[in-house]
């Protein structure tokens, strides 16, 4: 979804030279190969979004596959960067790499200053260590490899996996499947009450591209709206949205997560960049690319 994104904005805003490989044809997880894909394209530019990635469910079912996955894809990238010459790296992490517990809104600086949510404490190990190897190469090598923080994402591309999908496109299929069976009510997991904040993956795509011309410092830097609402808040504006007119159930037996992950943005709006799209729309928007794309290939 993200790399989707960034790839559409880049093609929108006039880039032609894109060195792009799906997992198919380039397995990041795989040093050799990764390695003779950058001596072979010397790529001058990097977006590093590539991630395996899920809802608390699968985060907490498939924690080894979390940890290794996304660690031996870091380090292989991040290594094969330093090592062909690329000018700049942009590595994008996650709001979960914060302490459970962190006060809020999330200040880059709460980094490792307290437990983490121990659902997705192996991806959010994983993406620590990215944050860290960029860092340790700017440290040692003078490398302009930069660190971004986005909050939780949707939009066009989204995973609508019942069981391993984050909590938005989860709700979307959730409650549109409840509207096209008639259903009476619809079960969300939890209990409703954690606050989340969501930035449409294109917006993400365009501070992206903003920072990779913009910034070039060691600290990591936060991508989001900076504004939240709670989960029972984001059902009911996506019942609006779907036109499903039953109820909303919560089971208090599935986990929650953290209660709140609100991440300051105070650093992006200083450099001059701000999100676009308000979550209505880019809630309708990947409804729409649900209907056309996900929906019609079940």
């Amino acid at each position: 979804m993200v790399g989707g994104a960034i790839k559409r904005y880049l093609e929108n805003t006039g880039h032609t030279n894109l060195l792009l490989r799906t997992s198919e044809e380039l397995d990041l997880r795989n040093q050799d190969a990764v390695n003779n894909f950058f001596a072979a394209e010397r790529p001058e530019y990097v977006f590093l979004a590539a991630a395996k990635v899920g809802g608390i469910v699968a985060n907490n079912t498939y924690r080894a596959d979390f940890i290794y996955d996304n660690l031996i894809m870091a380090t292989n990238v991040i290594h094969a960067a330093y090592q062909h010459g690329v000018k700049k790296l942009l590595f994008l992490g996650s709001s979960c790499i914060y302490p459970k517990m962190a006060p809020q809104p999330l200040k880059e600086e709460y980094l490792l200053t307290g437990p983490l949510e121990s659902t997705n404490e192996p991806y959010a190990i994983a993406k620590i260590a990215g944050v860290k190897l960029c860092e340790a190469y700017r440290d040692q090598y003078q490398c302009d490899f930069i660190s971004v923080m986005p909050t939780n994402l949707y939009g066009i591309g989204d995973n609508y996996h019942p069981e391993n999908s984050h909590v938005l496109p989860a709700l979307i299929r959730r409650i549109h499947e409840a509207k096209e069976a008639n259903l009476p009510n619809v079960t969300i997991w939890g209990s409703g009450t954690p606050k989340r904040e969501f930035l449409y993956a294109d917006d993400l795509a365009e501070a992206c591209v903003f920072l990779m011309n913009n910034y070039s410092e060691r600290q990591l830097i936060n991508v989001g709206t900076g504004q939240d609402l709670t989960i029972k808040e984001l059902a009911e504006l996506i019942k609006r949205i779907v036109g499903y007119d039953g109820d909303l159930l919560f089971d208090t037996s599935r986990p929650d997560g953290t209660p709140r992950k609100l991440m300051d943005v105070s650093m992006l709006h200083s450099l001059g960049w701000q999100h676009r799209t308000a979550l209505e729309n880019g809630i309708a928007s990947a409804y729409h690319d649900y209907l056309q794309n996900t929906y019609a290939e079940r």
